[in-house]
């Protein structure tokens, strides 16, 4: 009988943790991830092209993101700014925190990734006539993104676990369904073992897909060499 209620608890509760987990968790990560790609993709343009103060504006942007927790940033959006009179809901905040967590790192990826293409190559297209933002569009920025494509992938699949500190912001994802289902059968081993379960098929997705985009690129690379 026993077996028979844990069993009945572990297929009820996995329908209730996956739906929120398709229609909060996988919509958060998509929305922040795209948002926090776009602040990157400014921030390392505006560093690889040297604009002074823009630069320094992008590099302070980074160093706070980069140097400060995740929970943290979290918390001072959603419980602190309410002190000075700016409410955020709590999906809004969470987007607007990750994106820009996010893209603090993702801007230094696709820096590295810029500054890995020789430099000889920038020289060649100024020599043929090509106006800069051609040479980064036709040049420099393929040649980037297969560098950056791996390391961008990867953090996109951390990004989908770190959403879980969303619950401590009362989004309705899915760790937090976890969450209330424990608080009322008292089985948080199962459940919290199901709840990894499910991050780990929805990893496993992405992983998949991130080999065939390599796999791509790698080909798309050859046929131009």
């Amino acid at each position: 009988m026993a077996d028979e209620h844990l069993l009945a608890i572990i297929v009820d509760s996995f329908w209730k943790i996956l739906l929120p987990g398709l229609t909060m968790t996988i919509p958060l990560t998509i929305i922040s991830f795209t948002l926090a790609l776009l602040l990157a993709v400014i921030a390392a343009l505006v560093q690889f092209a040297d604009l002074k103060g823009l630069k320094q504006l992008a590099r302070f942007y980074i160093w706070v993101f980069r140097g400060t927790p995740l929970l943290v940033q979290l918390f001072v959006v959603f419980y602190g700014l309410p002190n000075i009179g700016i409410l955020i809901d709590p999906f809004p905040a969470a987007v607007l925190v990750f994106s820009f967590n996010e893209g603090a790192y993702c801007a230094e990826t696709i820096r590295s990734a810029l500054e890995s293409v020789p430099k000889g190559q920038f020289e060649a297209g100024l020599c043929v006539g090509m106006s800069y933002m051609q040479i980064m569009r036709r040049i420099i920025l393929p040649q980037a993104l297969r560098t950056a494509f791996p390391p961008l992938s990867n953090s996109l699949i951390a990004m989908v676990k770190d959403t879980s500190l969303a619950a401590n912001i009362t989004v309705s994802e899915m760790f937090m369904a976890t969450q209330r289902i424990v608080a009322r059968t008292y089985e948080p081993l199962l459940l919290y073992i199901e709840v990894g379960l499910i991050y780990l098929l929805f990893s496993s997705v992405l992983t998949f897909l991130q080999r065939l985009g390599e796999k791509k690129l790698s080909t798309y690379g050859n046929q131009e060499g």
